[in-house]
């Protein structure tokens, strides 16, 4: 087992991101878990992600804490909110935007590659 405090945590940038802070909570280097890594995203209002990841082979599940957030594929538009989260398959393109006032806090759950 490996406790992680908030306060010990730090914030990176992450490509594609914009007006929003990403922090790493757990994976290989922060805790030593092998087959996943969690973040934890705080997004400004107007703050989010370019599309991206429709080739990427990850899993990725999006859980939001606080506010809300608006995830959008070529088909669709999903907005979440407060204790709402979302799967997102392999190869599964999206972008993320946050067009509330409030800022919004995300748990981000991906699987590290084969």
């Amino acid at each position: 087992m490996k406790k992680v405090e908030l306060k010990d945590v730090k914030a990176y940038e992450a490509p594609g991101h914009f007006g929003m802070t990403a922090m790493r909570l757990h994976g290989k280097e922060e805790t030593g878990a092998q087959n996943f890594w969690m973040g934890l995203s705080h997004f400004l209002p107007g703050g989010g992600a370019e599309w991206a990841y429709e080739d990427s082979p990850l899993e990725k599940v999006y859980f939001v804490l606080e506010g809300e957030i608006t995830v959008k594929s070529k088909t669709r538009e999903y907005v979440l909110r407060k204790w709402d989260s979302l799967y997102l398959g392999p190869n599964e393109g999206r972008e993320v935007i946050n067009n509330t006032n409030k800022p919004t806090s995300m748990l981000v759950v991906i699987n590290y590659p084969d």
